[in-house]
């Protein structure tokens, strides 16, 4: 990436707080971290939106709606740290994961599974996107505030995701993960990106 990030001495506030959270848990700071810190204020606001749809959806379907979202525009950023996530919750299993870089979604529930589905459309052909795409999620008990955040949960990772793949940011060995499903994981985002239809916007 061309961008120079902030050195970790002249940080401060959030963004000083953004890289002591990446050593606190993985002894580094990741190059995605450094290069968000350009804009520690939009950070912040990301995550402050993250905290407001969370609590009616629940983890797991945030998760749902964050790998659908990831897989679908072939993000290896929130691949890899999602699917750490997804394991570390109880989300999904190795098992599970696995499957997912297969394109089998087995290890979510029937709901779940519906969220990643409705991700996908979501990241990919928004404008062909009908009432018949939430009213699958209404079917299956999903309200009204719970499919707006869900929309909102997609949404948010192809905020980030596509700032991360515009700007050229590397990518980071995310360590937690297994290093097949890591592997997995990283093929799964290079075949999703070759074969995705451009965003409609």
């Amino acid at each position: 990436m061309i961008i120079t990030p902030p050195d970790a001495a002249s940080v401060a506030g959030h963004a000083a707080e953004m890289y002591a959270d990446d050593i606190a848990e993985d002894g580094f700071v990741y190059v995605h971290t450094q290069a968000m810190a350009i804009n520690p204020e939009a950070h912040a606001a990301f995550e402050e939106l993250i905290r407001a749809v969370v609590p009616s959806i629940g983890v797991r379907v945030y998760e749902a709606a964050t790998l659908g979202a990831a897989r679908a525009i072939g993000s290896t950023h929130c691949l890899l740290a999602h699917g750490r996530r997804a394991l570390a919750v109880g989300v999904l299993d190795e098992a599970g994961l696995a499957a997912f870089t297969a394109h089998d979604d087995r290890g979510f529930g029937p709901a779940e599974q519906a969220v990643v589905r409705y991700s996908a459309r979501l990241s990919t052909t928004p404008r062909a996107m009908t009432d018949a795409d939430s009213q699958e999620l209404r079917d299956l008990g999903f309200t009204d505030r719970q499919i707006v955040d869900i929309s909102l949960a997609a949404s948010l990772r192809n905020y980030f995701s596509r700032a991360l793949q515009a700007l050229a940011v590397p990518v980071d060995a995310v360590p937690g993960l297994p290093p097949g499903t890591a592997a997995a994981l990283i093929r799964l985002a290079g075949d999703s990106e070759a074969s995705s239809s451009p965003a409609d916007g």
